[in-house]
């Protein structure tokens, strides 16, 4: 990669994305920290320079086109060229998201953010990306996506509630991630999806079990991953999740 590796990290303001900024910045990255709240982003970008992380502020919704070309602008601005994306931002919907009760405006909402805010935001920075000599794009998705695991198949048990937005969301991003690595393969663009597994964060009201911290750990291998690195797979901590 280039002297100085340049990252942008979408909902990067707090819990996950906030620790994967950090993670990023602490093995001497520049990173962009991406959010739609400007004062939560401005307060992020404050309390990562204060522990000497080379951050800055990039205004950054994912589901409006114009901001998305706006940030893109930016990164083109300030460095030329992008070397590292985390496609971190996403929302639940709420619960409880049953098939048979689920609102289709929530099922919407959720995709709009969790499918096509990675797609507009990828494509957007794509121009970028292959100004890089390693570029990296990382997906963060859930095993809650993974449809061996909802179904209980390969002798794994289901995970999580049963839903009719967030999953589906993960299983849409999932897939869009092996249709851009099926794309992309002979690029020296490596793209993957991560499951950070059950953190402790605002999306679940702070039940998980994991620390934000341990859930980034996965985006930041991927992020670094050498050249000879997988593409269009997906990953947890322990190793390969199945689709």
């Amino acid at each position: 990669m280039s002297e100085r590796t340049i990252a942008l990290v979408t909902g990067a303001n707090k819990g996950i994305g906030y620790e994967i900024a950090a993670g990023l910045g602490a093995l001497g990255w520049s990173v962009g920290v991406g959010a739609r709240d400007a004062g939560r982003r401005e307060a992020a970008v404050e309390k990562l320079r204060a522990a000497g992380v080379d951050a800055f502020d990039v205004p950054l919704d994912v589901t409006d086109d114009a901001s998305v070309a706006a940030a893109a602008e930016l990164m083109t601005e300030r460095a030329g060229h992008l070397d590292v994306l985390v496609n971190n931002a996403g929302v639940t919907g709420g619960m409880p998201q049953t098939p048979t009760t689920v609102d289709p405006a929530t099922v919407r909402r959720v995709v709009e953010t969790n499918v096509l805010g990675v797609i507009r935001v990828t494509n957007a920075m794509l121009p970028l990306l292959r100004r890089s000599a390693a570029p990296r794009i990382v997906n963060m998705s859930s095993s809650v996506g993974s449809l061996t695991r909802q179904s209980g198949s390969g002798g794994e048990h289901t995970t999580g509630p049963v839903s009719g937005a967030y999953a589906p969301s993960k299983t849409f991003l999932n897939a869009i991630t092996v249709q851009y690595a099926r794309e992309l393969r002979d690029s020296n663009i490596l793209i993957n999806a991560g499951c950070p597994g059950f953190c402790a964060t605002d999306l679940n009201n702070f039940r998980g079990v994991r620390t934000p911290e341990q859930g980034a750990a996965i985006a930041i291998r991927l992020a670094a991953l050498p050249d000879d690195g997988p593409t269009g797979e997906f990953f947890e901590d322990a190793g390969v999740v199945p689709w």
